[in-house]
């Protein structure tokens, strides 16, 4: 069997066995895709032609591919990418078709630490103020930012919701998130308010492409399908455009906004951990270093003895 057949017959297997996201199995997919480019063009260089055999690969060549994308990708994209070639050659050695794995030696790149982007509370006030309650959409954006606001949860999750995903009577939602896993988080009462509004709002589109049904999207075009993620980002970036907030803002900025405002409100890391959904607090602990600087600012400014 191929390089390329091995590769393939991974991908299939996260698809069932791992039972990954559509999105996650495309990266893994480009990933992979991208590492066999290079080994493919290795061998063109070797005067060789067609693609290298499994043999071909060890820690040398491994090590070769992921130097050379260093100055191209950022760190975090290069950890990823090496992520999905270490995974794969540990597929192969489960499965008895390599002996050992070639790209475990490799090192993952150490990472830039980076502060979230999120919306000061005014601001993100600002943002929800932005969408017209008059028209339908209007509402459903409105809808939609209160949710991704309300909630924290990711755009993929926010798209996948069901009419039946929201419990009006207990102020619950229940999410699908990474690895299907299933997470019921609460939901404040703006939100719900919203929501209301919303599904009154497209009742009769509702009727017409019987999508009155608990299985039927929640947020939905205007021809009645399902919502798409890229719509809810360019949603997103077009009211932050008109409200002059800042350019990079995105659907998970504002997940990022959840989670600082609940820090600095006084939650503690864990409920906020299980509130995101994050496997690994150290995944939770990126926003208390924007609470920190928030902190230290109000201590430098209002304590007598911080100068």
């Amino acid at each position: 069997m191929s390089l390329a057949d091995l590769i393939e017959k991974y991908i299939q297997s996260l698809k069932t066995e791992k039972v990954y996201s559509d999105h996650t199995v495309r990266s893994y997919r480009i990933d992979l895709a991208q590492f066999l480019d290079f080994l493919i063009a290795k061998e063109k260089k070797g005067g060789r032609s067609g693609i290298p055999g499994l043999e071909s690969v060890d820690f040398r060549v491994i090590r070769d591919y992921f130097g050379s994308l260093f100055g191209t990708y950022k760190r975090r994209t290069i950890a990823r990418k090496l992520s999905a070639v270490r995974s794969f050659f540990s597929y192969l050695e489960r499965k008895g078709a390599n002996p050992d794995n070639p790209a475990a030696g490799i090192l993952t790149p150490k990472q830039e630490k980076t502060i979230p982007a999120y919306l000061p509370v005014d601001e993100m006030f600002r943002l929800l103020e932005r969408p017209d309650r008059k028209d339908p959409l209007g509402m459903r954006d409105q809808a939609i930012l209160e949710v991704l606001y309300s909630c924290g949860i990711r755009v993929s999750e926010l798209a996948g919701l069901n009419v039946g995903s929201i419990d009006f009577n207990e102020r619950l939602i229940r999410v699908l998130g990474k690895g299907n896993k299933q997470r019921i988080l609460p939901i404040g009462k703006k939100a719900l308010g919203a929501l209301r509004h919303y599904m009154e709002a497209t009742r009769q589109l509702r009727k017409k492409t019987e999508g009155l049904d608990q299985k039927s999207p929640l947020f939905i075009n205007f021809r009645g399908g399902r919502l798409s993620t890229r719509s809810v980002g360019k949603m997103v970036k077009r009211y932050a455009g008109m409200g002059g907030l800042m350019a990079n803002i995105t659907p998970h900025s504002l997940r990022h906004t959840f989670a600082t405002h609940l820090l600095d409100g006084g939650a503690d890391l864990r409920s906020v951990q299980e509130l995101l959904g994050h496997v690994s607090l150290s995944s939770t602990q990126k926003y208390t270093h924007v609470s920190l600087d928030r902190l230290m600012e109000v201590y430098d400014k209002a304590h007598p003895r911080s100068k």
